[in-house]
């Protein structure tokens, strides 16, 4: 609704689907145009119908060839999910392990060297990870192609944008296990299982990690709606075709509907996400449980 009512705040719409006003365009085509789309309606009456369209499953059309946002949206969306669920994959795959091992090793030099790649990871531009390596994989070495989604699935191609897209969270989450495991590994059931004599991976494994678990399953659902939405930077940099590039374009064009649109998209899947975690806390959590 905030978003909705700034864009208006940016300028009528018509501007941008009517460049030539004042070159041919008579008032007759521009009030009629200001009817169809409620622009002479205050701008409550405005997201009033707009929600109705939504609701119906309406998106609206994009303001830059007055063609329907959903078909574009199914596309773009469709190819950053080629992006986030490798990505998500690659970052849990690596981050949960590394966060494990680096909390039963603490103090150690590859404690040390896991808690310096978490604290590069999360300090490291993600635009400049991705830049720094199309000039040494793309320019100098020549194995991997700069950019573009390329045809089919081109693995090579994958390689750089997914790498770089997991460097962050895969950080992150060797931080939010290693916190969480060195919890655990404290409390008192974990001693009284080592000195019932308890196998060692069995105590970190079975009784730490399952109830440290709760900690990364948490940040895993944002994770993935945040690769879906916070691809941004990465697309931009690599010329993917996705749903963050689809809105630096939007941006640059003020092409209010199709931003509309995609914010609403996007906070229904970080809303989605957060509700399949909480559900998944009782699955995981014997102690947790829901009426």
């Amino acid at each position: 609704m905030v978003v909705f009512s700034l864009s208006r705040g940016l300028g009528d719409p018509r501007h941008i689907m009517l460049p030539d006003v004042g070159y041919g365009i008579d008032q007759e085509k521009w009030d009629k145009l200001g009817d169809q789309l409620h622009l002479n309606d205050p701008v409550p009456v405005q997201f009033g119908y707009w929600v109705s369209d939504l609701l119906r499953g309406d998106l609206g059309y994009d303001l830059t060839d007055d063609r329907p946002i959903g078909p574009k949206i199914v596309k773009k969306l469709g190819a950053t999910l080629w992006l986030a669920i490798p990505a998500w994959v690659i970052a849990t795959l690596i981050g949960v392990p590394m966060g494990v091992l680096s909390a039963i090793k603490r103090g150690s030099i590859l404690d040390y060297a896991m808690r310096g790649f978490a604290l590069g990871g999360q300090a490291v531009p993600v635009f400049w990870l991705a830049l720094l390596a199309i000039l040494i994989f793309a320019v100098w070495l020549d194995w991997l192609p700069p950019a573009t989604m390329g045809e089919g699935l081109a693995y090579k191609n994958y390689v750089m944008p997914v790498l770089t897209l997991a460097w962050l969270p895969a950080a992150g989450y060797l931080r939010l296990t290693r916190s969480a495991m060195l919890e655990v590994l404290d409390s008192e059931y974990i001693k009284l299982a080592q000195t019932k004599g308890v196998s060692r991976w069995t105590v970190i494994w079975k009784h730490a990690f399952k109830n440290a678990a709760l900690v990364p399953l948490t940040a895993t659902g944002l994770v993935l709606a945040g690769f879906i939405t916070g691809s941004v930077l990465v697309e931009t940099v690599f010329a993917w075709p996705g749903i963050g590039q689809f809105t630096v374009q939007a941006v640059w064009g003020n092409n209010i509907n199709v931003l509309v649109v995609i914010i609403t998209i996007f906070t229904a899947l970080f809303i989605v996400a957060n509700f399949l975690v909480d559900m998944l806390y009782g699955v995981i959590d014997p102690r947790i449980r829901y009426s």
